[in-house]
């Protein structure tokens, strides 16, 4: 399907994407046969929907005509946008974990079943960087307490979801507080599988050892670019379609949208409601997590609507101090 929208009048292709993934983990990557817009680059398989097809019917087809490949079940990551200068891509993006044959190059393309984390070993397209961080990211998002001592925060640690990202959120601590605590608290992350994502200056990650840097909605209007390399997750929290669009052009990896409910830390704060939400995150082009007066049994609502994971203080730690 292709359509023609305003104000920049690029085409919009809508893409099926799917991350075939075996039980090892490993995901597929192909290579872009001569002949075709951008050969020689590697990306994620998949094509462009037809008339009257759904995404994951366009994925079958795709999947079977490229690679003689049958799928049998998937579930759906996100939907994402890249933006080039001659086009806007939509990516419908699947992971498909359950599926009969092994690939066959039909159209002489090279792929190669990689580990995620080496995708940047490739001369991928643009958009498979966020395709792969729609892979990787977990759909839980912890934040701390703005009040927590590093006592606590080791303490809770112990309660809290494996795998899931925690922004180290201490607004009242100078710099080297700061600091002192993230260090203090990547060894222990570390070992419950647990992404630590900072939030003071961004050459703080890489130097601490953390995955990912947190830009409030302040620091998200400071910013021109993306601050830290691919590989290395940028996030930023947005409240409305302009700032996610910011988000969007400074090459973000996800949004955290919100105020959805009510919440306990921001008592009468205006919220989006549900319906607001699912239209944000409809149209955000990266994965959005909805925040404010949720816990994890809001997942697959989000999802449903759209989003791809929750973030939260309180549902995370119940007593605070």
């Amino acid at each position: 399907m292709l359509r023609v929208i305003e104000p920049n009048s690029r085409p919009v292709i809508d893409v099926a994407c799917g991350v075939l993934m075996r039980a090892s983990g490993e995901v597929l990557l192909a290579q872009r046969p001569a002949g075709k817009l951008a050969a020689g680059k590697w990306e994620f398989p998949g094509g462009k929907l037809e008339c009257g097809e759904t995404p994951y019917q366009a994925l079958r087809r795709e999947l079977d005509e490229e690679l003689g490949v049958q799928i049998r079940g998937g579930k759906r990551l996100a939907r994402l946008r890249q933006d080039y200068s001659d086009r806007r891509v939509w990516l419908d993006t699947w992971l498909i974990d359950d599926f009969h044959g092994e690939p066959q190059p039909r159209e002489n393309q090279q792929f190669e079943w990689i580990a995620p984390s080496r995708i940047g070993d490739f001369d991928v397209l643009p958009s498979c960087w966020r395709v792969a961080a729609a892979l990787q990211m977990p759909r839980e998002y912890v934040i701390t307490p703005p009040q927590s001592t590093l006592a606590s925060l080791l303490r809770g640690l112990a309660h809290l979801p494996s795998g899931a990202l925690l922004r180290l959120r201490l607004p009242a601590l100078d710099d080297a507080a700061y600091q002192a605590i993230a260090i203090a608290l990547t060894e222990p992350a570390r070992a419950r599988a647990i992404g630590l994502v900072l939030d003071r200056a961004p050459s703080q990650v890489p130097a601490l050892g953390a995955v990912g840097w947190h830009a409030s909605s302040a620091a998200l209007a400071q910013l021109d670019s993306r601050p830290l390399p691919q590989g290395i997750w940028v996030l930023a929290s947005a409240h409305d379609a302009a700032q996610i669009a910011r988000a969007h052009a400074i090459g973000a990896d996800a949004v955290i949208v919100g105020p959805v409910l009510d919440t306990a830390s921001h008592p009468g704060a205006t919220t989006l409601g549900w319906p607001n939400f699912a239209a944000l995150a409809e149209q955000a082009g990266l994965p959005a997590y909805a925040i404010g007066g949720l816990d994890a049994s809001a997942l697959e609502h989000v999802q449903a609507l759209g989003g791809f994971g929750i973030a939260a203080i309180s549902a995370y730690w119940p007593t605070r101090g």
